[in-house]
């Protein structure tokens, strides 16, 4: 059935004639964008599968394998092919607008394992923000929030497992950014002489991937989502 909505205007005349009445017909409204139903999801991403639903060559795994998504679902962001962890999924236009605007800064918690021994000295440039190189341009980065894990994080196993080289120790870090340049984490430990083996997003604000196997697919709420990624106060 098409809805028709007429618009009464009531325009006043400086004539002697006083009021005049006119009816117009208002555009249509786009009902289909009023009516669709919002959804969103958090997924942990396992390593080596596309933050996106088609291939970029024959045989690479995607979203698309992971579950039957609706067709408006993108994912908010995305998390590079060899990294893991959290990445979300929404319909919801008003989630990318606002968690993808470089001025709401929204933290993004990662969990690194770096080839090496630092110490908490060394990630000082990192907390201090660093100069790395991003598309063949300088880029200094944010103040950052870094520091040791005095134990190895409870993960999944990763498939494939990184290289572990003999007599050459590993160590994790948790870092929180406040933005998210190409392959940011990985150039600021290398630049600190401790390149990234393994690199997990934990969480964004207040969602995370606690308790979630690699490859799982949760649905959350929208007051929910907005309240954890404090979307409600913007």
């Amino acid at each position: 059935m098409v809805l028709v909505t007429w618009v009464f205007k009531v325009i006043y005349s400086s004539r002697k004639s006083g009021f005049r009445y006119s009816r117009e017909l208002s555009k249509k409204p786009n009902y289909q964008s009023i009516f669709v139903q919002k959804v969103y999801y958090k997924i942990y991403k396992p390593f080596q599968v596309l933050s996106q639903f088609t291939p970029e060559i024959p045989g690479q795994a995607t979203l698309a394998d992971l579950f039957d998504f609706p067709k408006d679902v993108y994912p908010v962001g995305r998390l590079d092919n060899d990294s893991e962890g959290l990445l979300l999924l929404t319909n919801d236009k008003n989630v990318n607008a606002k968690l993808l605007n470089p001025k709401w800064q929204h933290s993004r918690t990662y969990w690194v394992q770096v080839d090496g021994a630092p110490k908490a000295a060394d990630l000082d440039p990192i907390r201090e923000g660093m100069t790395i190189r991003v598309r063949k341009k300088e880029i200094h980065t944010l103040p950052a929030k870094a520091f040791l894990l005095e134990n190895a994080p409870e993960l999944p196993e990763r498939v494939p497992p990184i290289r572990v080289r003999k007599n050459i120790p590993t160590t994790w870090l948790s870092l929180t950014l406040q933005e998210g340049k190409n392959r940011q984490v990985r150039r600021m430990t290398a630049g600190i002489g401790f390149p990234t083996l393994r690199l997990v997003r934990y969480a964004i604000e207040g969602i995370s991937i606690a308790g979630m196997q690699s490859g799982s697919v949760e649905s959350i709420d929208k007051a929910l989502f907005y309240r954890l990624l404090k979307l409600d106060r913007m």
